[in-house]
């Protein structure tokens, strides 16, 4: 089912109720239209809906000339906090993706009608291109992306020394890198939770992971870094175009020092070399920060964010907490017994969108 919810000079924006209701539309324009990214992906409707129970707010743009345009995002009703409306949570991109200026201004103008409808307090777009939004965006966050050549020796003869000896160290310490798909995960769940609790962050359900790999079937894998029998870090990536992506990576604090993040990301970069991929996103990161200086050793480059947030009558609530108080929670959850950060963490989780 779709309704339409805006008409102009014969251009309409729709909402649709799946995907599926216009699937030939979404896919050839997020296939087509330059901006488009692994958040415009037709999976995460079912993927955030079905797991986290978050309504989604679809739209769809087409006008007289053919232009086609779509728009995905979640309604996040928070208790306490209020609601909000995301596009895309727990991604780094989102937004509008459509064929022409017009058709992305109707997207926008009509999101956030239906986020006044529903008396959301803000809407949340992460763009990869500046949009007319009414506000000024954030744009302390990039994408850091790797472009790929054919050959993986190429790529190797690219990294500077100190790359390429961490890497040797990790193969020293016996450490080994494996891939699969979905029979991987609960392997790499483990590690994963117990990074989070370190780092003093909620960690995502496993049933949303699975539902992840699931969604994205052959088109995502998971790389697990091993130390003999037991893993130690791992990463999810997905494909999307020529590029893949990596929304979710961690490996064990205490065996930081053999370098297996750098065995598992150069694993990864060769395998997608060999696959055929043109690019590797490595995720975003904050101009500065230890994650940007990571990947930059790669040879990675900034991509612009553009972060907006739109606020619906009053001022926005945009966070939950503010720093000195974020750290404090920060702190308390690394203190707490992992079997605890496990079971509750989900159920906080899916409510912070970023």
């Amino acid at each position: 089912m779709s309704v339409t919810i805006a008409e102009s000079r014969r251009a309409q924006v729709r909402a649709i109720g799946s995907v599926a209701d216009r699937a030939d539309l979404w896919q050839a324009t997020v296939r087509e239209a330059g901006g488009s990214s692994v958040a415009h992906s037709p999976e995460w409707f079912t993927i955030i809906h079905d797991t986290y129970g978050h309504d989604p707010l679809y739209l769809t743009a087409e006008d007289e000339d053919g232009e086609r345009g779509v728009l995905p995002a979640f309604v996040i009703r928070r208790p306490f906090f209020g609601t909000v409306v995301t596009s895309m949570p727990f991604l780094d991109t989102g937004g509008p993706c459509a064929q022409s200026e017009r058709l992305t201004r109707m997207l926008v103008t009509s999101l956030v009608d239906e986020a006044r409808r529903i008396k959301a307090q803000f809407v949340e777009l992460r763009c990869t291109d500046r949009v007319d939004a009414g506000v000024p965006p954030m744009e302390h966050k990039v994408s850091m992306m790797l472009p790929l050549p054919s050959n993986p020796e190429a790529l190797w003869r690219r990294f500077d020394s100190s790359v390429r000896n961490q890497i040797r160290k990790a193969e020293r310490a016996g450490l080994s890198v494996e891939f699969g798909g979905a029979e991987k995960l609960a392997s790499f769940y483990e590690t994963f939770s117990i990074r989070m609790r370190d780092l003093g962050s909620p960690v995502h359900a496993s049933g949303f992971l699975r539902a992840v790999v699931d969604g994205f079937g052959n088109r995502a894998r998971i790389a697990l870094v091993r130390k003999g029998d037991a893993t130690i870090g791992g990463l999810v990536g997905l494909a999307f175009k020529d590029t893949l992506v990596v929304p979710w990576a961690s490996c064990l604090t205490e065996y930081l020092p053999l370098c297996p993040n750098m065995l598992l990301y150069w694993e990864t970069l060769r395998m997608a070399c060999r696959d055929g991929f043109g690019t590797f996103d490595f995720g975003r990161s904050s101009r500065g920060s230890g994650t940007y200086r990571f990947k930059r050793q790669w040879g990675a480059e900034e991509r612009p964010l553009f972060w907006y947030t739109i606020p619906i009558g009053s001022q926005p609530n945009a966070a939950i907490a503010d720093g000195r108080t974020g750290a404090f929670l920060a702190t308390l959850w690394r203190r707490l017994p992992l079997p605890l950060t496990r079971g509750i963490g989900p159920s906080i989780r899916k409510y912070l969108t970023q």
